[in-house]
């Protein structure tokens, strides 16, 4: 019996923007109806691939094709979408369209005299969104929609091009487990149908839960591909290091006795977010706050960074209150902060590095309001440094970096004002492992420096650096737990599960 040809397959591909090599003779083979994971450090060649198997650019050498016959020309979308479609972490969805105009922009059927009929356009959307088991309603903007369901969107709109092979970029970055468990679940019955996914994604326990063969990129190059069940986890981080995987280092000592406290949280209240919320951070404490994505946890850690203003109780930042939801008041207090989300939050895409990195500290870069240009860059280069962020200089656009590098700028403009409390959100989101690594090691040593630091996290890597965790339920803390948890125990604490009961 002679095989199936594979859904997609990029053999010998070499790709180089001027000296730089992002892809070197790499191959990927993608065969139907699996859930085929690509993983790799950033600025492995990921995105690169990407690119070439969606046909957003060509390959300098080597060869694309799909079920066995050659990818169509680059000019020819229509035939791309009919082929292949990406889901990117960045959704594509305009959020002032309606989700049926979203479902079907530039193919609406049109009626006499060419005007669109709109009625026919919301019953083929819900005829579409009803076969892809997708329940939204067709007629409210797309910009109401939570992430999740706007995944969903698109991959309908995907499928409703014909394509039944689609990349998922980054797809479980922004949303909370039970999303998670949705979505994947949502995968496997597509699976069923006869959808193939290439799955990318930083978190390694997903590519276990999810997919069934697992590549892997390193340094422009393909390393390795093999079963998932067949590869040990360590045997894939040091597939993607390039080294074993180390050891955990050894715990942290926690606060001194009798350590200054540099945040005290006294029954804060935002209704509809959080309820009676109070704890402190001491200084060279790390503190977690953990919990599902609507549990309250990021809007707590937004009101001490001063995104948000409690409706009731008190913010102290090592003893002084500043006014509530001002950003510059926090600041000035000693805070630097880490938002949820850098692409909106985080920095600036067209300014430069030294820009970005600065933004907190213009008062240090001159007088009277001007920049000294010299100083600016200076401060920049010293940043760039201490945080490994690669570049060419600091000039260079952030939109030109890596995610995970990115998200260093983004831990630099928080550093940059020297902080008394460092508060982060998912930190570590949609960076790679050795990114992640870095930036918890990070911000290890900002608290062994002397400073108290505020982690609001789902992600459990992000939460062992913890001295202790602080579970928030539906807006309340309901519990705290010590260094030294197992996973199950934080898991049922963020689910509202009683492991006694």
């Amino acid at each position: 019996m002679v095989a199936a040809p594979p859904v997609a397959e990029a053999t010998g591909v070499t790709k180089r923007f001027g000296s730089t090599a992002a892809l070197l003779e790499a191959s990927i083979r993608i065969e139907e109806g699996q859930t085929h994971a690509l993983v790799g450090r950033n600025g492995a060649g990921k995105s690169t691939l990407v690119s070439i198997l969606t046909g957003l650019q060509a390959a300098d050498e080597g060869a694309v094709a799909f079920g066995g016959e050659p990818a169509p020309r680059l000019t020819d979308r229509d035939a791309w979408r009919r082929r292949v479609a990406c889901v990117y972490q960045k959704s594509t969805i305009i959020p002032e369209l309606t989700v049926a105009e979203n479902l079907f922009l530039n193919r609406h059927d049109r009626g006499r005299g060419g005007l669109i009929s709109w009625r026919t356009v919301r019953e083929r959307a819900r005829e579409l969104l009803e076969t892809w088991s997708v329940d939204v309603d067709v007629r409210v903007p797309a910009g109401d929609l939570d992430v999740e369901q706007r995944q969903f969107l698109e991959i309908a709109r995907a499928l409703s091009f014909g394509a039944r092979f689609i990349v998922l970029d980054e797809p479980t970055a922004q949303l909370d487990g039970a999303a998670i468990a949705r979505l994947f679940a949502r995968i496997r019955d597509l699976q069923r149908q006869g959808v193939t996914f290439l799955f990318i994604s930083h978190h390694l326990q997903e590519v276990y839960e999810i997919c069934d063969t697992v590549t892997v990129f390193r340094d422009a190059r393909h390393v390795l591909t093999a079963a998932v069940g067949d590869l040990p986890r360590a045997e894939l981080v040091a597939a993607m290091t390039g080294e074993a995987a180390a050891e955990a280092g050894a715990a942290r000592s926690g606060p001194p006795a009798g350590a200054a406290t540099v945040l005290a949280v006294t029954g804060a209240s935002l209704p509809g977010r959080y309820e009676d919320v109070s704890f402190q951070v001491r200084a060279r404490e790390v503190v977690g706050l953990a919990g599902a994505a609507n549990s309250g946890r990021i809007e707590v850690a937004e009101t001490v960074a001063g995104l948000r203003a409690a409706a009731d109780g008190v913010v102290e930042i090592d003893g002084v209150r500043p006014a509530p939801g001002s950003v510059p008041a926090a600041l000035a207090a000693g805070v630097g902060f880490v938002p949820q989300d850098r692409h909106h939050q985080g920095y600036v895409p067209r300014m430069s590095i030294a820009d970005n990195g600065t933004l907190t500290i213009p008062d240090r870069l001159g007088r009277a309001g001007f920049i000294d240009g010299r100083r600016r860059d200076s401060f920049a280069r010293s940043m760039i440094g201490k945080l490994a962020i690669k570049t060419p200089g600091p000039e260079l656009p952030v939109s030109g970096l890596s995610g995970g590098n990115q998200q260093k700028v983004v831990m630099a403009r928080a550093l940059a004002n020297d902080p008394k409390l460092l508060v982060l959100v998912n930190p570590t989101a949609g960076v790679d492992v050795r990114s992640k690594e870095f930036l918890l090691a990070k911000v290890e040593e900002i608290a062994e420096s002397g400073a108290g630091v505020l982690i609001a996290s789902d992600e459990l890597d992000d939460l062992r650096l913890c001295d202790r965790v602080l579970v928030v339920f539906q807006g309340r803390v309901v519990a705290e737990i010590p260094r030294g948890w197992h996973d199950h125990q934080l898991v049922a604490a963020m689910e509202g599960v009683d492991l006694d009961g």
